[in-house]
């Protein structure tokens, strides 16, 4: 199975930046789509960022012109780069990776906590 491990996550202030890491293992064939979801106190899980294997980004609305994904293809590594974070921010983000024929159709890492203060 897919393991996802993410990193990178703290405790920031407002307008801080911080990147995220998500670096699977296990073997990745079928897999297209990765991504980042979030899920914040009294909250439902939320789409951040996805990315292709092409390389094509999608952006939650909240997040668009602030977060911004990236992929390194030699080892499926997705980043997130989270700059001008605010306090509705806060969350547990997750990594995704999807895989459209194959069952599991998605794997989750265990999230990492991502605290911005006001």
């Amino acid at each position: 199975q897919v393991r996802l491990v993410e990193s990178g996550g703290g405790l920031v202030q407002a307008g801080e930046s911080l990147r995220l890491s998500c670096a699977p293992s296990g073997s990745m064939f079928g897999i297209d789509t990765m991504g980042w979801y979030r899920q914040a106190p009294g909250k439902q899980r939320e789409l951040v960022a996805t990315i292709t294997g092409r390389g094509i980004t999608t952006y939650a609305e909240s997040v668009q012109g602030r977060f911004t994904i990236s992929r390194y293809n030699a080892n499926n590594t997705v980043y997130l780069q989270m700059n001008s974070l605010k306090f509705e921010d806060t969350a547990v983000y997750y990594c995704n990776a999807e895989r459209p024929t194959l069952w599991p159709r998605a794997f989750w890492g265990q999230g990492t906590q991502v605290t911005v203060s006001s």
